[in-house]
């Protein structure tokens, strides 16, 4: 939990200091007064990264550095940007250039863009995914990593002019191993998040509403890495001819159903806001369990959008976590949750 936050030449703040409490922290200001700034701090005090800007833009203009430090139940975390990209974390004195889940605190954000999860290209749920697995499946990340090179060299050879088909068999194994790995632990993500999103869901929408995510993909899951390999094989000249790997786990994609029907087509606004909600509560629960550690929920500008019933119900889940929302009325929250703490912000 986050006690206190001071920031230096960070965004558009050069200078402040905020207290925080355990509970719901309502971050309130006119548009453009650095509500959203001061959740990328946030953000970035957990992680050592934003969730929105590049890590050169977290800096404010015309400033070399930035800095933030915190109070945290744990001790003190001191975060120091640097123009030329050498960014450190200092965690009770000890300085880190990187942070390891262990060493980073889990947080969970929702913003506006989110709502594109459902209608946008598959390499935003693919990535989703893909970072919940990252915080909460050792050796996962780099297993991602090895894949994505294994694909990148494959596609280079198949645009070379002097293209030699033997020299794809060693990048093909590998590709495919991973692949393999990869598309397990997606599917076992899938069956955890079926079974805690689904319940939120109908809570935070009060019906009976089921909701389904289920991995889709060119080829059968079952033996993945086998039926993967079997394809690249027969599929090289094709391959050739679109120049890149038309199949693996980078092709793959979610179907998300409600109803029975497809949700990224038919799903209203507020039907896909409260698939997203149900989506980030399971994502806090699952790192909360995997951790060991409370994540911390940053919502940004979201809480206004939602009618009184679906308040009531995201208040109710969102009760164990400490959580900070903006908002630029704070009426709009302070109803639905029985302790609270304003944080008042204003354009510097």
């Amino acid at each position: 939990m986050l006690q206190t936050l001071e920031l230096t030449n960070f965004r558009s703040y050069g200078s402040g200091l905020f207290g925080f409490e355990p509970g719901v922290n309502i971050i309130v200001g006119a548009n453009a007064s650095g509500k959203t700034n001061l959740l990328e701090a946030i953000h970035t005090i957990c992680t050592l990264h934003g969730f929105k800007a590049a890590d050169k833009d977290l800096i404010s203009l015309d400033s070399e550095w930035s800095r933030l430090e915190a109070l945290t139940d744990d001790g003190t975390r001191i975060s120091k940007l640097r123009a030329d990209a050498q960014n450190s974390m200092e965690i009770d004195g000890v300085v880190k250039k990187r942070l390891t889940p262990q060493s980073s605190l889990p947080v969970v954000v929702f913003e506006p863009e989110h709502m594109l999860l459902l209608s946008s290209e598959p390499e935003r749920r693919r990535n989703y995914l893909d970072g919940i697995l990252s915080l909460t499946k050792p050796g996962y990340k780099a297993t991602l990593t090895a894949y994505k090179r294994s694909v990148s060299q494959r596609n280079r050879l198949l645009k070379n002019e002097n293209f030699n088909q033997s020299q794809l068999f060693v990048w093909d194994l590998q590709l495919s191993e991973k692949a393999g790995q990869i598309v397990r632990a997606r599917l076992e993500l899938l069956e955890t998040l079926n079974k805690i999103a689904s319940k939120h869901y109908k809570k935070l929408s009060n019906s009976k509403e089921e909701l389904e995510l289920s991995y889709k993909s060119k080829l059968e899951t079952e033996n993945y890495s086998d039926k993967l390999l079997t394809y690249l094989k027969q599929n090289i000249d094709t391959d050739r001819m679109r120049g890149f790997t038309t199949a693996g786990a980078h092709r793959d994609d979610i179907d998300i159903i409600l109803k029975n029907k497809d949700a990224k087509t038919l799903a209203s606004r507020g039907e896909t806001r409260t698939i997203i909600l149900s989506l980030k509560i399971a994502e806090l629960e699952l790192l909360h369990e995997q951790t060991g550690k409370a994540p911390i929920l940053l919502l940004d500008d979201v809480f206004s959008e939602l009618d009184g019933s679906r308040r009531r119900a995201l208040a109710e889940a969102l009760k164990e976590y400490q959580t900070f929302l903006t908002t630029t009325d704070a009426d709009v929250a302070v109803d639905h949750f029985s302790a609270y703490n304003i944080i008042p912000v204003e354009k510097n």
